[in-house]
């Protein structure tokens, strides 16, 4: 006979502890997917900073960590409403080259020789841009329009195009790359100059503070008006506490990391300034492409869960027959999803292509695997009707954590890339397993 009296105590302590972050769950209303990617992601970066002797958790380190995540990171936005949708868009890495070859050759070549523009001229880089905007809007109707209207299976369009616009990439420079990019244009890349500096940004972080504490009192607010149940007074403070503790940390993670003494010793001498003798401290700051990628990112937010456009792509997603037969033109939906895709893409190349300040072949190679992987990785379904922009951007953060984690520990590439195909794998696994249990 077992006695099971002996053991009694101690599984009402467990029930108690599960009961206890069930409650605590439920009151925060925090997803758990989102925690246990940030906990991944807190593990890896821990594991990453043992294994590398202490590199990887350096200012200078996160921040280039950061920059090199803004372009992935915008372009796994557009990727979640295009999976939702229950399609695939093998094309984005590819469209990111050409886009960016297009802008290169418009600011050294075309606007230059055949518009008569002189470099400098303010409005070039707009031009440039605006150039690369319109292209990739093309390109993903042209891609939308094949595949909502032909009815071709998106996976066959885009890997067409994965083929069609790498291969026009080269052949509008045969093989060249293009350099110089005009010095506003490289403000996108990051840098000394493509920052905002200290004082800026601890002004932006402020302002982020007092925005969560405004969306927390204004969805308080509109709860009690609608008479929805309200999340505990000490929940809503921990919320507020702990989002403007992680932003104000990323703020003094960017303001930790100085100008290169080189740079510094310009400047200084540029301004008549006197370099004090333990060195001059000039802060970057947080950089130009991480705010384009949190402006896409709240941008691309509002439209998924605040627009009528948003909720048709939920719910096309979740039953396209039943969003048919409900009204909703399902066909130009679709467009419209690929070419927000394009734009998006159009972006991150301006981005990609200002960081290197040329326009390569190789610009995107591989692109579209991470955009995809983050997506995956940041909850999106490939099912269909679920994801959410912010797990797409964390999940591109996480992918490339793996890889500047993978480049200081001087892993080579092809094992690089074995990697990142079996986290996306193990990803997939994971979805797959989380949506029988639901």
């Amino acid at each position: 006979m077992t006695d099971t009296t002996s053991n009694a105590p101690v599984d009402r302590a467990r029930a108690a502890e599960l009961t206890a972050v069930g409650r605590f769950l439920k009151a925060t209303e925090l997803d758990t997917r989102m925690l246990g990617m940030v906990a991944a992601l807190l593990v890896i970066w821990v594991g990453l900073h043992l294994l590398s002797g202490g590199l990887f958790l350096t200012p200078r380190n996160l921040w280039n960590l950061s920059v090199q995540t803004s372009s992935v990171a915008i372009m796994a936005t557009g990727m979640v409403l295009v999976i939702v949708m229950r399609n695939i868009d093998l094309s984005v890495g590819s469209v990111e080259g050409v886009v960016g070859m297009i802008m290169g050759v418009a600011q050294a070549e075309f606007l230059i020789r055949v518009m008569g523009m002189q470099l400098g001229n303010p409005w070039l880089w707009v031009v440039a841009l605006a150039i690369g905007v319109v292209l990739g809007l093309v390109i993903g109707a042209l891609q939308g329009f094949i595949i909502a209207y032909l009815e071709v299976p998106a996976f066959i369009v885009t890997l067409g195009g994965l083929l069609i616009w790498r291969g026009a990439a080269w052949w509008i420079t045969s093989g060249r790359t293009v350099a110089p990019l005009d010095a506003t244009f490289q403000l996108m890349g990051g840098g000394p100059a493509g920052s905002i500096g200290a004082t800026w940004s601890w002004i932006l972080g402020l302002v982020a503070c007092a925005g969560v504490i405004a969306m927390l009192l204004n969805g308080r607010v509109q709860r009690q008006r609608f008479k929805f149940p309200l999340r505990p007074v000490w929940a809503e403070i921990f919320l507020g506490v702990m989002t403007c503790v992680a932003i104000l940390g990323a703020v003094k993670v960017a303001n930790s990391y100085p100008w290169p003494a080189g740079v510094v010793s310009k400047y200084a001498a540029a301004n008549n300034i006197p370099i004090p003798e333990g060195g001059l401290f000039i802060a970057h700051g947080i950089a130009i492409p991480v705010l384009m990628a949190v402006a896409v990112g709240l941008i691309m937010t509002f439209v998924t869960n605040r627009t009528r456009f948003g909720r048709y792509v939920f719910a096309i997603g979740g039953n396209p027959e039943a969003a048919n037969l409900a009204g909703i033109n399902t066909r130009w939906v679709t467009m419209k999803v690929f070419m927000i895709m394009g734009v998006l893409a159009a972006i991150a190349a301006a981005i990609s292509s200002a960081r290197l300040n040329a326009a390569t072949n190789s610009l995107g190679t591989l692109d579209e695997l991470l955009v995809i992987a983050a997506a995956v990785i940041g909850g999106t379904s490939l099912a269909g009707g679920s994801g959410t922009v912010v797990g797409a951007m964390l999940g591109a953060l996480l992918m490339q954590s793996l890889q500047s984690g993978m480049v200081l520990l001087g892993l080579d590439t092809p094992l690089q890339n074995i990697v990142v195909g079996l986290v996306l794998v193990v990803a997939v696994w994971l979805d797959t397993m989380y949506r029988k249990r639901v």
